[in-house]
């Protein structure tokens, strides 16, 4: 059986012959719990050793793998926005000699709006009747140096 680990141990040289292997395992097959194999170890005794688990290779990827649905949902609203936008477009450039003509109509009713209110500020100005202001004075002193008291009426 080989192994796909080295093991390295310490070998004693205070031994003339190494001792030879057995060829009986303590425990059957069944029997060996997970993570530990039977190994090989340098001087020809096989045993059992707690081994790493080895990583399988990575499984190749599925074949067909479903679409996310944020790329559907894109995928379907692209043409229809696109699509607004263009009907957007060709509506405007229907509607522009329209639209040209509403401005121009907009800006005759302000024009007219404005000069109709001036009109009528400068007449109601004219057909009032204007009363002369008049001004009454009264200033009263009672010596030379005194101090002068007056009022104004309107």
């Amino acid at each position: 059986m080989e192994t796909p680990y080295e093991i390295t141990t310490l070998t004693r040289t205070d031994h003339p012959h190494p001792p030879a292997p057995a060829e009986h395992m303590p425990l059957g097959p069944a029997e060996i719990p997970p993570g530990v194999q039977v190994v090989m170890l340098p001087d020809g005794r096989r045993t059992l050793a707690y081994t790493q688990p080895t990583t399988a290779a990575t499984p190749p990827p599925a074949s067909a793998q479903p679409i996310p649905a944020w790329a559907r949902t894109a995928a379907l609203l692209a043409p229809t926005v696109g699509g607004g936008i263009t009907a957007a477009g060709i509506g405007i450039s229907y509607a522009a000699p329209g639209v040209i003509a509403m401005t121009d109509a907009l800006w005759a009713a302000v024009a007219l709006l404005a000069t109709g209110c001036g009109g009528a500020a400068l007449l109601l100005t004219r057909w009032r009747r204007r009363t002369p202001t008049h001004i009454t004075q009264n200033i009263t002193a009672s010596g030379v140096f005194s101090r002068a008291n007056g009022t104004i009426n309107h």
